[in-house]
């Protein structure tokens, strides 16, 4: 088989610009669609035929997981009873390249008697379709990646990529943050990750490495090799975590000072470390290690106590980073 790299990589510059015609395109329309479905009360109901029903779908799919109520209707369908689905409530969002009503005819007039508002992504804007709707939205190309200019991929690609705009534009708007994205993920890789609670984690009781303020180097180090966490921990007199001592600041104090084991922990610890709430969610510890360049944490209650230590391993063993 010949090499076709050059050719795979002509149907990627094709495609991306495009998406970045359209991108220069966008009015304030878009705006428009943005508001009308934060107002919706109702369901937006995508449609399309062929390969833009497909695209559909996966607007829907993508609608749902950011907390925007969505369905896929499929227009022959909506024809033998489905268009019983739709209320006056509800949005419309018809997906078309050429703009031809064909199967959507009774959609269109279906919403159009209920008052339902109408949001249509099409490649053609002085089609039918275009024209008895509310709100368009402009996804024409300037030709399609396929060699005979028919096959649908750059034209498919920038509906597409118009539902992911809507959709990340409607995340901004309402804030919709990483738990509330986690909550409509409760099953998944990305709902376990945000979920889950360093609490859930961390190390407690017996299994955290603490010393006294004039403990020994020897008797840190052999608390830090028996807990097996790589610090130790030195708390003030209201429980709260006062310093701490990792293998690393070991490592850094026996390259500077030939006669560090003489030192006490009072005089070694980092004073008033980095610490992370039991109720923060791994992908917290895991930023704030990565940002200070650090594999422990002491873990504190609602109070701001010491409640446990949570390591690097201990995230990276769970699977969900």
């Amino acid at each position: 088989m010949s090499d076709l790299k050059d050719y795979a990589r002509e149907v990627f510059k094709i495609e991306a610009d495009a998406i970045a015609a359209v991108a220069d395109r966008l009015d304030d329309n878009f705006n428009r669609a943005v508001d009308a479905i934060l107002r919706c009360r109702g369901r937006v109901i995508v449609a399309g035929m062929g390969k833009s029903g497909l695209i559909g779908k996966k607007i829907v799919a993508t609608f749902n997981s950011t907390g925007i109520p969505s369905f896929f209707l499929h227009p022959a369908e909506a024809m033998h009873g489905d268009l019983g689905l739709m209320r006056k409530e509800d949005i419309l969002m018809p997906i078309s390249k050429s703009g031809h009503m064909g199967e959507m005819e009774m959609l269109i007039s279906t919403a159009r008697r209920l008052g339902v508002k109408i949001i249509v992504l099409c490649g053609t804007l002085d089609s039918e379709l275009c024209q008895r709707a509310d709100i368009t939205l402009d996804c024409s190309v300037e030709r399609e990646a396929c060699p005979n200019n028919l096959v649908p991929t750059s034209s498919s690609t920038a509906s597409m990529v118009m539902g992911d705009a809507l959709a990340v534009a409607l995340l901004k708007a309402r804030n919709f943050s990483a738990s509330d994205i986690a909550s409509l993920h409760p099953g998944g890789f990305i709902g376990k990750r945000l979920l889950k609670k360093v609490g859930e984690l961390h190390h407690t009781g017996q299994r955290v490495p603490l010393v006294d303020h004039d403990a020994t180097m020897k008797e840190m180090i052999l608390e830090m090799t028996g807990k097996r966490l790589g610090c130790v921990v030195m708390l003030d007199d209201d429980s709260r975590v006062a310093g701490i001592f990792t293998d690393g600041d070991l490592r850094r104090l026996a390259e500077k000072q030939d006669d560090f084991y003489k030192l006490t922990a009072s005089v070694v610890m980092i004073k008033n470390p980095k610490t992370i709430s039991v109720d923060a969610v791994l992908d917290s510890a895991l930023a704030l290690m990565e940002k200070h360049s650090i594999t422990q944490l002491p873990t504190v209650n609602a109070e701001g106590r010491l409640a446990g230590i949570i390591h690097l391993h201990d995230i990276l063993k769970s699977k969900l980073v």
